[in-house]
């Protein structure tokens, strides 16, 4: 791990499990079946799966396998939230919550990029996995946790459906319609 990754680390402790279950239970109480929060929540069950499957990996060639297979679902819905939710966050004032969002995203996507770079069955390759799920982990906590409540709270209920398509047809178009 970097010294900016200790850095970070050390500046944002991560919230405990049991704050991210009540998070994650308000969330799917906000959601109606098919709905853009639904698939989200899926999205999100979906990516930490991914993230055990990597590290659960016992060789090189299943790791970096694994490993593809999470940057497919974790770049299919970050594209989906950036082309679709973070705007709607902005148009529903909350533009700095977007601004978050993007920036975190935009880390992950980096720090993914980079342990490709790694060699896969590394304790080094181990720290930056960890690092970049910590740190995703987080990020879906302030969604599920506050954010997209409040974009359900103030999202027009005449938009629920179109939001639901172009967040279903970005993450598609990247993901494909069977999934990884």
């Amino acid at each position: 791990m970097s010294v900016l990754d200790k850095v970070i680390a050390a500046v944002t402790p991560p919230e405990s499990e049991e704050s991210r279950k009540e998070a994650r239970a308000k969330a799917h109480a906000a959601a109606k079946p098919g709905d853009w929060l639904s698939l989200i929540l899926t999205h999100h069950e979906q990516i930490e799966a991914a993230f055990a499957a990597v590290k659960a990996a016992s060789t090189p060639a299943a790791r970096v396998a694994a490993q593809k297979k999470l940057g497919i679902i974790l770049t299919g819905h970050s594209n989906a939230e950036e082309s679709v939710i973070y705007p709607a966050l902005t148009k529903a004032d909350e533009k700095g919550h977007a601004t978050m969002a993007y920036t975190e995203q935009a880390a992950a996507k980096t720090q993914m990029a980079l342990l490709e770079s790694l060699a896969p069955m590394t304790q080094d390759y181990l720290d930056k996995l960890e690092h970049i799920r910590g740190a995703v982990a987080h990020h879906v906590y302030e969604e599920e946790g506050t954010w997209f409540l409040e974009l359900k709270e103030k999202l027009p209920k005449a938009d629920e459906a179109r939001l639901t398509a172009r967040y279903k047809e970005e993450f598609d178009r990247y993901v494909g319609t069977d999934g990884v």
